[in-house]
């Protein structure tokens, strides 16, 4: 009933929303694989609105892990009710909603041909999509959970001390502080949220101990990320949960001259890839799909994406052809692909010693 334009009357749309919400069954809600806070804050909201205007509850419904230290602070700290996907029997639900994912686009674990009544998200319209009842998509925000809780507001529901944390750390972690990717709406939400959330929560999120195994996968990337001009591609061989990938992408985008990163990383047979930019004027979510394609599939923004490169065995030597042929198309793709690397180790040394 909707798609990408804005929509006119919100709380006419999810008054008739809930109206046919009323009349039917078991509600789940599905996120996409190895969430993370705009996914628990949008899912939290959303169930929150079914428990208030209608006094149903529903289930969250998750695949993969939840590894990063901040996103399972969070999860136990907020006391997220979160439900594996693959224990429940989704012929059970008659009502199916999705946030911050889509159909078909490859990272959520929603069965093919699955019917989907509601769905809510932030990144560009999936042609699988326009097949569902209910659709609120808007490419323009930064942020799914922004979405919600203007649903929240529409229908004059109040916010807890816990949901208001959960959607201000959504806002705050995707946008960086509201200096990526943050729009008019984005930066009200947070705003307004901040005041409402429990700063103690926050900083205990923020600032969670983190496992060695992180600082392994740094070490990897720091070891073998190659610099071509103002790109940087690091490939960190086999990690040992998917998240790792864009969480270093975003380290390595703060290197001094860097304005793009492509970053990568084997975990169950498939290369989990993370694209991060400060150049406006590169459509990093469009450029990387011109990566995978034919080889995988992939989505995002202008100035974050992920995607994935399938069948890719352990072999380094396996890992190494995938890391090749991105990094030509990459280069390729960027006008750049006579630019010869350089290794960032090395790199920093000889800066170093140049002082």
């Amino acid at each position: 009933m909707s798609g990408e334009a804005p929509i006119p009357n919100l709380k006419k749309y999810i008054d008739d929303m809930l109206t046919w919400v009323r009349g039917k069954g078991k509600i789940l809600i599905i996120v996409h694989d190895n969430p993370d806070p705009d996914c628990f804050a949008s899912a939290m909201a959303l169930s929150h609105m079914f428990v208030m205007k209608l006094n149903r509850e529903a289930v969250i419904a998750f695949s993969g892990m939840i590894v990063r230290s901040e996103n399972l602070t969070m999860a136990k700290q907020l006391q997220i009710p979160l439900t594996p996907l693959t224990i429940l029997d989704i012929k059970e639900f008659q009502v199916i909603c999705m946030v911050d994912t889509q159909p078909g686009v490859g990272n959520n674990s929603l069965p093919p041909g699955t019917r989907v009544d509601i769905l809510i998200d932030h990144h560009p319209m999936h042609k699988l999509s326009k097949g569902c009842r209910w659709v609120d998509i808007r490419p323009e925000y930064g942020v799914t959970a922004t979405i919600l809780y203007e649903y929240l507001v529409a229908q004059n529901i109040s916010i807890g001390t816990k949901l208001a944390t959960a959607l201000f750390y959504a806002i705050k972690s995707e946008t960086q502080d509201l200096g990526r990717e943050a729009n008019r709406p984005d930066r009200d939400a947070y705003l307004r949220l901040f005041p409402l959330s429990n700063k103690k929560l926050l900083y205990e999120i923020d600032h969670p101990k983190l496992p060695i195994e992180y600082f392994l996968a740094l070490n990897s990337a720091l070891k073998h990320a190659k610099i071509f001009d103002k790109v940087l591609i690091a490939n960190l061989r086999e990690i040992l949960f998917p998240e790792i990938v864009a969480e270093l992408a975003d380290i390595l985008l703060r290197l001094e001259e860097i304005e793009t990163v492509l970053c990568m990383g084997l975990y169950n047979d498939e290369m989990v890839l993370s694209m991060r930019t400060i150049r406006h004027d590169c459509n990093v979510g469009e450029i990387i799909k011109s990566l995978v394609d034919g080889r995988g599939t992939a989505g995002g923004h202008g100035m974050m994406a992920g995607g994935k490169v399938d069948h890719v065995s352990s072999s380094l030597k396996d890992m190494l052809t995938v890391e090749n042929f991105l990094t030509i198309r990459l280069l390729n793709t960027l006008g750049m692909p006579k630019v010869k690397p350089r290794k960032l180790i090395q790199r920093s040394l000889m800066k170093a010693v140049a002082k």
